[in-house]
Formats: C-alpha cells, sequence, structure tokens
C-alpha cells in the first residue's frame, strides 16, 4: 500500500465492493459451490490495470474456481463497467491472483496445535 496515491486506495477499495458484489451476486453454484472473497485490489498509478486477490473456500476448489474466475474476466469486468462508468474514465484490466494467506494462517494454526 505505500507509495499508493490516495485515489488509488480509494479507487481500488471501490473495485474491491463492486467486485464483491458482482462475485456474490452469482451465487456460489457459479464457482463450483466454493465461497470467493475479494480480499484485496491493487491498482496501478494510471490505472489502467487493477490486481485483484480472491480467496476461496475450501481452498481444495481454488484450481477449478480461478479457472472459472479467469476464463469470465471479460463478462466480469464488464459489468464492473457499468457499476464505475461515473466514476473512471476506463475500466482497469483485471487480473485475478489467489489470496493464499487464509491457507498459509490455517497451516500455521496446525503447526502451532502440534
Amino acid at each position: 500500500m505505500e507509495g499508493e496515491s490516495t485515489r488509488q486506495q480509494k479507487i481500488a477499495r471501490q473495485l474491491q465492493r463492486d467486485l464483491a458484489e458482482i462475485i456474490r451476486s452469482k451465487g456460489m453454484a457459479a464457482y463450483n459451490g466454493a465461497m470467493v472473497t475479494v480480499s484485496e485490489v491493487r491498482v496501478t498509478p494510471d490505472l489502467s490495470q487493477a490486481k485483484v486477490y480472491v480467496s476461496i473456500f475450501p481452498s481444495s476448489k481454488a484450481e477449478q474456481v480461478m479457472e472459472i474466475i479467469r476464463n469470465s474476466v471479460k463478462q466480469l469486468r464488464g459489468e464492473l463497467g457499468r457499476l464505475v462508468a461515473k466514476q473512471l474514465r476506463i475500466v482497469p484490466e483485471l487480473l485475478f491472483f489467489l489470496d493464499t494467506s487464509l491457507d498459509y494462517a490455517e497451516h500455521i494454526d496446525e503447526l502451532l496445535k502440534k
């Protein structure tokens, strides 16, 4: 987050909320019964790209779900475009990444229990 302008941060938060809503509205069935959470969005300084970090539960479905998401990027970006049309001139290109911090935390938890 350091070095990001206030505008970048504001836009990132807005994109995070909007994408979370779009994904939630599709329902878990669209994502093979998995729960998808948009954990963070980072926007490039020129606002042309947004890195979208998603966490997927259960993590065993992560690969399948990432595939589903990557195959529907155009559609997601289109829906996002309708939501942010008034705030942004261009809708950033969306790059999706798996956020594994929850898995990591779970792993640490398991290790601590041993």
